[in-house]
């Protein structure tokens, strides 16, 4: 089962009526009225219009609750995505703006508002406001020319289109896609994981439906070691919904200036905000640490930079993942606010004679002497490490042009070990310590 935009639902007759009451709007400054026949459409448009909306046409969108003002703004907001050439009709209309998107002047003339309905627009778009709050609409600029313009995520979820402008700034794609089955975890870690795909699946059950609290996300953490397959496990979550997973370093976003911290945040946020894609944000043990004294201004906007993340989290439509190798040092109170918490133990003996079986190349041919059982009980590796080795050994064994053995797999297994930069005793590959050859250790 995959979680998919919101159900198709044709929509054409919403946009039908902006397109025609632009038209509207241009002959009535030419001075020239609409023709009957035109005027007659409209109040057919009107009329249909009205029906779609109250059998639910915007369902999914959070328009509950909407009265006729604030869903004709919406409509209108939207209407240039929908049917592009609202948009030429909207800079006809308003010469100089540069967005195609109505001010709130046009948006009078548009809905031919007289002076003293204004107060019904003003109030519809008031910051308080449901289409603000639910951010279904966003604002920009300042007085009567400020624009109303869709939402983050609002128009790919209403509309049912992907988020087609690339990866978010600041991220990464993670192409690697991986399956259940290849996850090596223990049965307790892997039900966590498919509980993330519950608060997806019945996301709009639980709270649609139910009226249950929309508590943003979901947001889950995944602690654990190196190598412990964090970001696999994110990539299984993403291929199981067919969504693109989207990497952030947070030294990519997290800036020595005040203020920028921030607005970078919200750039990548609002770009995901309601989009079928995955956010995984790696080491947030360096933002998540537990507060410390406020010795100085710098301290205090630390913490501050900290509350921002969180809320802007928690207000984000569409899962984070956030993991981190050092859970211990995340502050509790921090820890409390996610969904899911996964720990990513390092694999015992078992798990490993499971990985060296996944993780040797499947064709590869494989040596008489090569027993899983044993590889599992040697070296204390990472599934990342065992990867690493596995690979590793596949080419000593092409090097040598024969299959992959137990003199492969320890000699790769004694490279890994050695990348830790320290000191390594033979002895740390058990029974396979007899294995490698002479003159190294």
């Amino acid at each position: 089962m995959t979680v998919t935009a919101l159900e198709s639902v044709d929509l054409s007759v919403e946009w039908d009526r902006i397109a025609l009451l632009a038209d509207r709007l241009e002959l009535l400054r030419q001075g020239k009225p609409l023709s009957d026949e035109a005027m007659a459409r409209l109040a057919d448009l009107q009329k249909r219009t009205e029906m779609l909306r109250a059998a639910g046409g915007w369902a999914g969108l959070a328009t509950d609750g909407l009265d006729g003002i604030e869903r004709d703004i919406l409509a209108a907001a939207l209407a240039p995505q929908a049917a592009p050439k609202i948009a030429w009709q909207y800079q006809r209309l308003q010469p100089g703006q540069t967005e195609p998107y109505p001010t709130l002047a046009l948006l009078q003339d548009l809905l031919l508002l007289e002076n003293a309905e204004c107060d019904a627009l003003f109030h519809a778009l008031r910051a308080g406001g449901p289409l603000v709050q639910r951010r279904l609409v966003a604002i920009e600029g300042e007085g009567p020319f400020r624009i109303a313009m869709p939402g983050p995520g609002t128009a790919e979820k209403l509309l049912g289109r992907a988020n087609r402008h690339g990866p978010p700034p600041g991220t990464v794609p993670v192409t690697t896609r991986g399956q259940w089955d290849d996850l090596v975890l223990p049965t307790e870690q892997v039900e966590r994981l498919r509980e993330l795909l519950v608060l997806l699946h019945h996301k709009q059950t639980v709270v649609d439906k139910w009226g249950g609290q929309n508590t943003g996300g979901p947001v889950a953490l995944f602690a654990g070691p190196s190598g412990t397959g964090k970001t696999f496990a994110a990539s299984i979550i993403a291929a199981a919904l067919d969504w693109p997973l989207f990497r952030l370093d947070l030294g990519m976003v997290v800036s020595k200036y005040i203020g920028e911290t921030e607005k970078n945040l919200n750039r990548l946020l609002d770009t995901l905000h309601g989009a079928e894609a995955i956010l995984q944000i790696d080491e947030v043990d360096a933002l998540l640490s537990k507060r410390g004294e406020v010795k100085e201004a710098r301290d205090r906007y630390a913490n501050m930079e900290v509350s921002h993340l969180l809320s802007r989290i928690e207000l984000h439509d569409g899962p984070v993942i956030l993991t981190t190798n050092l859970r211990r040092e995340l502050d509790q109170a921090f820890v409390r606010r996610f969904h899911i918490v996964v720990d990513f133990p390092r694999p015992d003996a078992a798990s490993r004679c499971a990985l060296w079986q996944r993780l040797l190349p499947p064709q590869a041919p494989l040596a008489k002497d090569l027993d899983f059982e044993e590889l599992g009980q040697a070296a204390n590796l990472s599934g990342g490490s065992i990867r690493n080795a596995a690979l590793h050994a596949a080419y000593l064994a092409a090097d040598r042009g024969g299959p992959i053995g137990k003199k492969e797999a320890t000699l790769a297994m004694w490279r890994e070990l050695n990348k830790e930069n320290r000191q390594v005793a033979r002895s740390e590959l058990g029974a396979l310590a007899d294995c490698l050859p002479r003159g190294i250790g």
